[in-house]
């Protein structure tokens, strides 16, 4: 059996299910690997988004998930890990990856999404397994920033606009730089915003998703938010976590842009993630005093508050995946209103059983 190690969040393991029910880890399942993911050591428990998996006899019961401690940070574990696994496939998803948190925390940022990847691909090397390891780094639509071409292709120049955006460049390129100075088989996935229920809770799309929920349940009444006219590229993980290992499948290691095609703003998925619990909202105001309203009850749910601004906004993302679609014969399944359904529904069912979570 291969032994497949992805960096925290880890998102695959062992065996076949039904990804229609299940999120982006889910897909790599149908590969027969086994997995080893890196977990960072907490005060509290951190593998939430993980748990499902443990009560799987497949995945847990069998011995096909298996998680070390490490960091990113520390180059040493990474080393002693890797030799002691000595895996077929790196997936490098670690990252301190929220974009407007990078401001607040730019060295850290660096270390880990920049130098981090260093330190994975140094370890490797160090390894001995240059060869025989093959390398997927999560690159992501935030290194085009202020974009210089639409669609963003694989040979649009980048311009980052934001901590986080300059250290996956930096990441990105040290990738490019191990493939070329070892020959390693080391790839950029370069993904546009992938989304699924599982989505961090300070993320805007899940932001949404779990205010709309507590509306609908009478649990909440408004909720603030930023910029309503940043427009993304939004898909499903689970569809862009295929594409990754797609990549990694490929007789020669080349970096793609995965992505929809499709634009959509902050502000059509509020009204969507709204009309699915049937309420309408319309918009009143300008800039900071905007508001969202609901049109049958006449109540404020949606509010505007600067300081979920970023400092320098990215406004506009959107993909050009056609190499994907080329070479790796890979399209997105799920459609934009389908993943809008899929977070809310999740989130309503998720604050039945526990308004708190």
């Amino acid at each position: 059996m291969s032994e497949i190690m992805t960096i925290y969040p880890w998102t695959c393991f062992h065996r076949k299910v039904d990804v229609n029910k299940s999120p982006c880890a889910h897909v790599l399942c149908l590969i027969f690997f086994q997995v080893h993911g890196i977990l960072r050591r907490s005060s509290s428990f951190n593998t939430g988004r993980i748990e499902h998996l443990y009560q799987n006899p497949q995945t847990h019961t069998e011995g096909n998930m298996k998680l070390h401690y490490g960091d990113l940070t520390d180059s040493t574990c990474l080393v002693k890990i890797i030799n002691q696994v000595k895996p077929t496939e790196i997936y490098n998803l670690g990252a301190q990856s929220h974009v407007k948190i990078s401001f607040e925390l730019a060295e850290y940022t660096a270390n880990v999404d920049g130098v981090g990847t260093l330190r994975l691909l140094d370890a490797i090397k160090t390894c001995g397994l240059t060869n025989s390891v093959k390398f997927y780094q999560a690159s992501t639509s935030e290194l085009y920033g202020k974009v210089q071409e639409i669609p963003q292709k694989e040979t649009t120049p980048f311009y980052p606009r934001s901590p986080y955006g300059a250290a996956k460049l930096y990441a990105y390129w040290i990738v490019v730089n191990f493939r070329e100075a070892y020959n390693m088989f080391a790839v950029n996935g370069i993904l546009f915003n992938h989304e699924s229920p599982r989505r961090g809770s300070n993320f805007v799309t899940r932001k949404i998703s779990r205010s709309v929920a507590k509306i609908h349940l009478g649990q909440l009444e408004s909720f603030s938010l930023g910029n309503l006219d940043s427009k993304r590229d939004w898909g499903h993980a689970k569809d862009y976590v295929e594409a990754m290992w797609l990549m990694l499948q490929q007789e020669e290691p080349e970096d793609f842009v995965i992505a929809t095609g499709e634009v959509h703003s902050v502000r059509e998925f509020v009204e969507k993630a709204f009309r699915h619990v049937g309420k309408t909202i319309v918009w009143e105001g300008e800039d900071e005093r905007e508001v969202g309203r609901c049109q049958e009850t006449g109540v404020v749910h949606v509010k505007v508050d600067p300081k979920y601004f970023r400092p320098t906004e990215v406004d506009y993302l959107q993909g050009d995946s056609t190499k994907a679609y080329q070479k790796l014969s890979w399209k997105p399944k799920v459609t934009f209103e389908e993943l809008v359904k899929e977070m809310v529904d999740a989130d309503v069912e998720l604050m039945k059983k526990n308004p708190n979570a």
